[in-house]
């Protein structure tokens, strides 16, 4: 049987590819990589379109396409449920999904004033007051996740499809040094610290300078 296929843009510059490729990583999914040059329409639109439904990243598995990247991380916990990628306690799971969705639709503010640029960092970087109520929610979420379900991650002891969705948020308040409490320092640390997400960084700072420097990326 092939292996499944994961389509996805740039490593640098796509939250939205790093969300699905982390799922896929966190499942333990057997995959290859297809990645779309940065010319490509596609790659464009992951890019700079608000849209979190897209056609990129998208996976291909056993014969079943999946693209947006919360049907991606449904499809999997369904195929690969010991993976644990959603809660196994119903309250818990509704939390999860809740606040995923809460990413997949939201903080706008925060996704235009600060780009994902892996390679990058702004030390001093001015966040304007919209861009800062997003970022105020975001440290509110994971403040109540970590309390809530003890942590280390959002949901309790291992990584699952929260952290996947908040993944490129961690590299954003990093490139633009954003000042943060302990705990969610801490917490940025642990996902920083992660062997994917050390894979995935690792690849980012080796991708060629192909693309311009993007003042936009949803």
């Amino acid at each position: 049987m092939a292996k499944a296929q994961l389509t996805i843009s740039s490593k640098n510059y796509g939250a939205w590819a790093l969300r699905g490729w982390l799922m896929c990583r966190l499942a333990g999914l057997d995959f290859v990589e297809k990645v779309i040059p940065p010319d490509d329409p596609a790659m464009k639109a992951e890019m700079l379109l608000l849209s979190s439904s897209m056609l990129v990243p998208s996976l291909l598995h056993n014969g079943v396409k999946v693209w947006d990247t919360l049907a991606i991380g449904e499809y999997l916990h369904e195929v690969k449920p010991r993976a644990a990628l959603l809660p196994a306690d119903l309250k818990a799971r509704a939390h999860c999904r809740a606040i995923c969705g809460e990413m997949h639709s939201g903080f706008s503010a925060l996704r235009s004033a600060l780009p994902m640029n892996i390679k990058a960092h702004f030390p001093n970087f001015k966040v304007w007051s919209r861009a800062q109520a997003d970022i105020e929610r975001v440290v509110a979420i994971w403040k109540e996740c970590l309390v809530t379900h003890g942590g280390p991650f959002l949901f309790g002891k291992h990584p699952c499809m929260a952290d996947a969705m908040y993944a490129p948020v961690v590299t954003r308040f990093l490139t633009y040094d954003v000042a943060l409490d302990p705990v969610c320092a801490a917490y940025c640390q642990r996902i920083m610290a992660l062997p994917a997400m050390r894979e995935w960084v690792a690849a980012a700072l080796e991708e060629p300078e192909e693309i311009d420097e993007l003042d936009a990326e949803f």
